[in-house]
């Protein structure tokens, strides 16, 4: 892993060296000293690391924590993309007329409010709840992009375009690989420590855990058969892994609350950025 460490990090140096010093670079990185594309750019890195870092969390805990098959993950997330169709060209519809800063604000401030809400969620969350947050994740996202990209690309000459277009995308998805790699390290931690606060908690001599080992022991035993011996080992088991799921939700639950407050932080550069007035032929399009 050291050597994976280094190797990534002498790429990423030679990349720059490269890019920054040939005449015609694959990625032109001197765009970056652009203000406003800049600060753009570093709201959809900080945007990447919260949303698309929290987007691997809801499959994992739908299929792993409540039951659902892939394809059934996969329909949950269906009303959010149209949502996020539709309101893409309503917001900017609104950069044009208006201060494109507004709906930006309004979609991230969205777009935490909907990763606060899954913050909350339990091995008991109805589909309800989780419908809503990602309903509010739709509109959320569908406000943000456009008038980003109106405000990003506002300043930036029309030979380089293209350019700068790519290197938009490109960071947006460097800030997504960048939020998997952090949120996934952190599920991993947090379910450690939940699993062990909840070891800690189970006394196996009071009389409720001995009530509820009991029970599963009944169950067990009228569901599958076996001696005594068989069924007390299959309640024991059921015990550890509900246990353990109960772990796993607890972790996705704090990951969801870190990836609410570091979208919530894309307000600051959001904030500094420079609202001019554009020529009729300087008009930013749409990258999504």
């Amino acid at each position: 892993m050291i050597i994976c460490y280094v190797l990534a990090v002498l790429g990423a140096v030679s990349f720059f060296i490269i890019e920054l010093s040939v005449e015609h670079p694959l990625i032109d990185l001197s765009l970056l000293k652009n203000f406003n594309f800049g600060m753009t750019n570093l709201v959809l890195f900080i945007f990447g690391l919260g949303m698309f870092g929290s987007t691997f969390l809801l499959p994992l805990y739908l299929q792993n924590s409540l039951g659902y098959t892939a394809y059934e993950a996969g329909l949950m997330f269906l009303p959010m993309g149209i949502l996020q169709g539709i309101l893409a060209p309503v917001a900017g519809y609104l950069s044009d007329k208006q201060n494109p800063k507004i709906p930006a604000f309004v979609g991230v401030v969205l777009l935490a409010a909907s990763l606060f809400m899954n913050s909350s969620i339990s091995v008991f969350s109805e589909r309800s709840q989780i419908m809503i947050a990602l309903y509010v994740r739709g509109i959320g996202m569908g406000l943000i992009f456009t008038p980003l990209s109106t405000l990003a690309l506002s300043d930036i000459p029309r030979r380089k375009m293209a350019q700068a277009s790519g290197l938009f995308n490109v960071i947006r998805q460097v800030g997504g690989s960048f939020g998997v790699a952090i949120l996934g390290a952190m599920l991993t931690r947090r379910t450690i420590y939940h699993s062990a606060i909840y070891g800690q908690a189970i006394d196996q001599y009071s009389p409720m855990f001995r009530s509820a080992v009991g029970k599963l022991q009944f169950f067990a035993q009228h569901s599958v058969g076996g001696t005594n011996a068989e069924s007390l080992t299959r309640a024991k088991a059921l015990t550890i892994a509900h246990m353990s799921n109960q772990a796993f939700v607890s972790a996705v639950s704090d990951d969801f609350f870190i990836a609410a407050a570091i979208t919530i932080a894309c307000i600051i550069p959001i904030l500094f950025l420079r609202v001019r007035k554009r020529s009729a032929g300087a008009k930013a399009v749409a990258l999504e």
